[in-house]
């Protein structure tokens, strides 16, 4: 009976003729890992994107619609010596806490023994070896393997596993080395015993099990807490919502059955399917880990409201814009997804590194055992030392060395409202010496309002908010929020491109431009801020002038004043009118301004500070923006930017401050410098511990703490990329 695959459910379009899949991965473990199914998958023809995230054993993988099945990745997979099965949150959390509770019940039992064993050894080294009783010597000796062969063989089977995948596909990785060392010390151990010698290395042996698998153990916990942040939002994603049928009629239907302009109920307590726009209704919503705003938000009619918040007091009827993958929730999953996916420069130079390390290591071993040999050596001395340089050598320090910092730093950059778009971003926003900023959008806030409502009588402004429901513009909307109006005046008329009328008790309202109000005259009159839009409104003779603006980010002096004592140089390049562009330097105190500015100009200026040797960080939000951002050493754009820049920019950060340009720098610049650190430190242990290996004064034992300790240093030095941020006063 032949058997088909279908993972059709699982495949989603990825783009213009292209089909994505996510897969999870068992045994993934270290950069080379990653480069091998990468290289592996990326053999087949028609795949475009073959991406390992080593953070949750992840890959992604993107090919020509209808060219391939995915069953033949996973095939591929198997094939490189891995298991591999759609991923899915749910059965990847469940894999990881199984992996984890292994981990940890091997460590345990590694630890015991190694206990138990060196224990055993104490009164062999406590007293002259020679002098001992052979029977009292070979007595400890048999009671150590019987203690330390069971314990390795099941303690070390996460390394055994992986380094026979590896040989069963005729390649090799770092465990290949640690568990020919392990089974080396073992066999040479069990030799010495039956040949009543006066040395074993069975806890050189198990103790190295215990400090590989205290490692192993660790640097699983630190992936985890990262993880764990795309945990929390993917556990912000409803699987259903309250779709309106019928007038009063609602139906629980999957999110994916649900498009856009369909209505939806959201109620007390409920998360947020879609994204959208209240019609009817008023509640408090919370939307922190969406928009980073800490405080609830007033919904009502006319607020947007994103996939994820949370409903809190009353019943929302919501307008959907956007369901399912389409969301902002949705988007911010997939910058996360990138960001612990990125692949650093650092990070591909410590890849081949690895790569190289497997074969050297071996013969490094080999070459040592043979040239003690020939020395005149013992074969016994000559394979102890080979042993203890098969594993002081071993690279995991360097395997780790930068995907440790990158995973930390993309953790601590999410939690300042920072996504990483791009894999070298990190790198790229270190060198960042000079910063510009597009004005609307980036240094304002993406909402309008009303800056002189206290100027208009209460009743008039509430008719001109009333009346401002009936248009789509987005001025009208700002000016209907700021009057809190409710409800829309019967019978309004929009006219394209001029405002919206009514009659109203027999009297004409008009809202739109101030020749369609007749009340040019009051704009040359009116002292009116020069960022500002104007809008007028005529309630029969009377006639107001609105201004209507956006205001700065409430952080925005400080960020500059923070950027200026980072000595980083700040400009404004906006194609916005020169009296706004003038207001919005002078708040902010930066000397350096041009208005009215095209696309090719805003290239133009990156490439002349290009020339000076300057590295730009462009800082962009609208359409116009993306060619600069593309064309910037670094760009960033807010989460609110249109999606073009968003696919632009290398980082993309949340919420309503601008602080998270300030953190990302300071982040960027800590985790570049332990990068560096930790190359050095495990290049530096390298070099200083293979001669000395290779010289014979040292053990196994002393290897397997001195190797295991190098990786350990490595690990907690990334640690500190946690907290790089400066506080901005």
């Amino acid at each position: 009976m032949q058997v088909t695959r279908d993972f059709s459910h699982y495949v989603r379009t990825a783009g213009a003729g292209l089909q994505h899949i996510d897969l999870a991965v068992e045994g993934v473990h270290c950069a080379g890992c990653m480069a091998k199914i990468e290289r592996g998958l990326s053999a087949i023809p028609d795949v475009t994107l073959a991406r390992v995230n080593l953070t949750d054993r992840r890959v992604a993988l993107e090919w020509k619609e209808g060219r391939l099945d995915p069953a033949r990745f996973i095939d591929r997979l198997e094939e490189l010596g891995y298991k591999a099965y759609p991923y899915e949150t749910e059965s990847a959390e469940a894999t990881e806490v199984a992996e984890s509770r292994f981990l940890l019940r091997c460590l345990g039992v590694a630890a015991f023994a190694t206990m138990n064993v060196m224990m055993l050894s104490i009164p062999v080294w406590s007293g002259n070896v020679s002098d001992m009783l052979p029977e009292q010597r070979d007595f400890f000796h048999w009671l150590s393997a019987l203690i330390a062969l069971p314990a390795a063989a099941y303690a070390g089977q996460p390394f055994f596993r992986s380094a026979w995948r590896a040989l069963s596909n005729k390649t090799t990785n770092m465990d290949v080395p640690i568990s020919i060392g392990v089974c080396l010390a073992l066999g040479m151990s069990v030799v010495e015993t039956v040949n009543h010698a006066e040395h074993a290395y069975f806890d050189a042996a198990i103790m190295l099990l215990t400090f590989l698998l205290v490692g192993r153990f660790l640097d699983q916990n630190m992936r985890r807490r990262t993880r764990a942040i795309a945990g929390n939002l993917a556990a912000l994603k409803a699987e259903t919502a309250a779709k309106f049928v019928g007038p009063d009629e609602i139906s629980q239907v999957p999110v994916a059955a649900i498009h856009p302009g369909d209505i939806v109920l959201l109620r007390p307590g409920e998360r947020c399917a879609v994204d959208g726009t209240v019609i009817e209704g008023r509640s408090e919503i919370d939307q922190s880990l969406i928009t980073g705003e800490t405080l609830y938000v007033t919904a009502e009619r006319g607020t947007p409201v994103y996939a994820g918040s949370m409903n809190i007091s009353g019943s929302l009827r919501v307008r959907v814009s956007a369901a399912s993958e389409a969301t902002l929730l949705a988007e911010i999953t997939r910058l996360l997804d990138n960001a612990l996916a990125a692949r650093s420069r650092y990070m591909r130079l410590a890849d081949r590194a690895s790569r190289l390390y497997a074969p050297v290591v071996h013969a490094t071993a080999l070459i040592t055992i043979l040239g003690w040999v020939i020395a005149g050596t013992s074969w016994h001395d000559a394979i102890v030392t080979g042993v203890a340089v098969l594993i002081i050598t071993c690279p995991c320090a360097l395997g780790l060395a930068i995907p440790t910092v990158q995973t930390v730093a993309s953790g601590a950059m999410f939690k300042a409202g920072v996504l990483l778009n791009s894999g070298d971003a990190i790198e790229r926003l270190a060198e960042a010496d000079h910063v510009i900023f597009d004005k609307t959008g980036t240094l304002t806030l993406p909402d309008l309002d009303v800056t002189n409502a206290a100027d208009i009588p209460p009743d008039s402004f509430a008719l001109a908010g009333r009346l401002a429901l009936s248009s789509h513009h987005p001025v009208a909307a700002a000016v209907a929020q700021a009057a809190d109006a409710k409800s829309p005046i019967v019978g309004a008329v929009e006219e394209a491109g001029q405002g919206v009328r009514a009659v109203v008790d027999n009297v004409e309202l008009r809202l739109g431009r101030p020749s369609f109000c007749g009340a040019e005259a009051l704009v040359g009159r009116a002292t009116l801020d020069p960022e500002a839009s104007i809008v007028a409104f005529s309630k029969g003779a009377e006639k107001f002038i609105l201004s209507v603006r956006q205001g700065l980010r409430p952080d925005a002096q400080a960020v500059i004043a923070a950027l200026k004592d980072r000595n980083i140089g700040v400009e404004i390049l906006s194609g916005d009118r020169e009296p706004a562009v003038i207001a919005a330097a002078h708040a902010l105190s930066i000397a350096e301004w041009r208005a009215g500015v095209t696309p090719a100009d805003k290239i133009a200026r990156i490439e002349e500070l290009k020339r000076r040797g300057s590295k730009v960080l462009m800082v962009g939000d609208g359409m116009n923006d993306a060619p600069s951002l593309a064309a910037a050493h670094v760009s960033m754009s807010p989460i609110s930017a249109a999606h073009l820049s968003q696919a632009t920019a290398d980082l993309v950060f949340l919420g309503r401050p601008l602080a998270p340009v300030v953190a990302a720098i300071d982040s960027a610049r800590k985790a570049l410098h332990l990068m560096r650190q930790n190359l050095w430190l495990a290049i530096g242990y390298n070099v200083l511990a293979v001669p000395v290996a290779i010289s014979g004064v040292v053990t196994p034992l002393i290897a397997a703490a001195a190797m295991s300790g190098s990786s350990i240093l490595v690990m907690l030095n990334s640690l500190r990329a946690r907290s790089a941020s400066r506080e901005i006063v």
